[in-house]
């Protein structure tokens, strides 16, 4: 088992855009479906394999291109680690100073590492200024608990 670290900065908005945050289906929309539902199926089919925004399930982090993957490790605590340098270097710009919390912020590495022990993913979102979103990930991998049916992007 190992874990792979993901980051996203982006526009809130394009985050908020729930087609390119899922892989599509299995089945294609029929052709009397809702024009609505046609390009959101389009969308998740040609923007979800290679955006760089986040996914809905962290595990399907390990669907998207290995080239995204901000760092791999072997042990929960090194994964973890690397989360609190994230959150250390983005926590001044967090819109909310109940975010910035300094000891809110071990909180969440500390769960993270727990959570990294036992084969979970862990994933924290942050509004920052400007509508911009901060999504930090690092999901568990080979297998994963959540979708071990799911192949490791990268060693």
């Amino acid at each position: 088992m190992h874990h792979h670290g993901y980051l996203w900065l982006g526009d809130k908005a394009r985050f908020d855009t729930e087609s390119i945050r899922r892989p599509a289906p299995g089945v294609e929309p029929a052709p009397t479906s809702p024009p609505e539902v046609v390009e959101r199926y389009r969308q998740a089919v040609g923007e979800f394999p290679v955006s760089e925004v986040p996914p809905i399930e962290s595990a399907f982090w390990l669907l998207k291109p290995s080239r995204l993957i901000r760092g791999t490790w072997e042990e929960p605590k090194e994964a973890a680690q690397w989360l609190s340098r994230q959150l250390t270097e983005y926590a001044p710009r967090f819109s909310s100073e109940y975010d910035q919390d300094r000891s809110r912020l071990e909180l969440h590495v500390t769960s993270a590492t727990e959570r990294l022990t036992w084969g979970g993913d862990v994933t924290l979102g942050f509004y920052l200024g400007q509508a911009q979103f901060l999504s930090l990930s690092v999901v568990t991998c080979s297998p994963n608990r959540a979708a071990p049916e799911l192949a490791c992007p990268a060693r």
